[in-house]
């Protein structure tokens, strides 16, 4: 049994499922589902639609460069059975899964820091634009120039035996 990628997503294809397609120059193209499939044929570009691994790579989403990765390679050579040589490497995948964990922490935190980083100058930005909306009072008591002029209104008489009589 052999475990392929998907072309477009490079997602898994398990044996007994997806799609495989065989160009007129021999070229096999295998993927996991339908959607990947139509995605083909309408001939996008992998690297442009967000939803697959080539796009996330691209774009700085996943890990890219990263050693652990090397150790999935495909080996299609057969190896002796050797008893010392499968314990090692059974604990060497124990590590090697431990040090990428803490990468992939460690990657997230950083797209975070920069998120953050950006929401918090865009935050400022928004105030130094809008900082004559919001004025301390402290501020107003001191300087009576930075409030609002008051402004006398006179009312007739009239009207106001008018709104009176409404309000009854």
């Amino acid at each position: 049994m052999r475990l392929e990628k998907c072309w477009f997503c490079s997602s898994t294809v398990y044996p007994g499922h997806g799609i495989q397609f065989v160009r007129n120059d021999a070229k096999i193209f295998r993927f996991c589902r339908s959607k990947c499939h139509k995605n083909f044929k309408m001939k996008r570009n992998p690297r442009k639609v967000k939803w697959t691994k080539a796009y996330r790579r691209l774009h700085g989403k996943d890990m890219t460069e990263d050693t652990t990765f090397e150790f999935e390679r495909k080996r299609n050579r057969p190896e002796r059975y050797d008893r010392n040589l499968t314990e090692n490497t059974l604990k060497a995948i124990k590590k090697i899964d431990k040090i990428r964990t803490e990468r992939g922490i460690k990657h997230i935190e950083k797209r975070k820091k920069g998120k953050k980083i950006k929401e918090f100058k865009e935050a400022q930005k928004e105030v130094e634009q809008g900082i004559h909306l919001v004025k301390a009072p402290a501020l107003l008591q001191q300087d009576p120039s930075l409030s609002l002029p008051k402004i006398k209104v006179t009312v007739p008489q009239q009207q106001v035996e008018e709104n009176k009589a409404m309000e009854e």
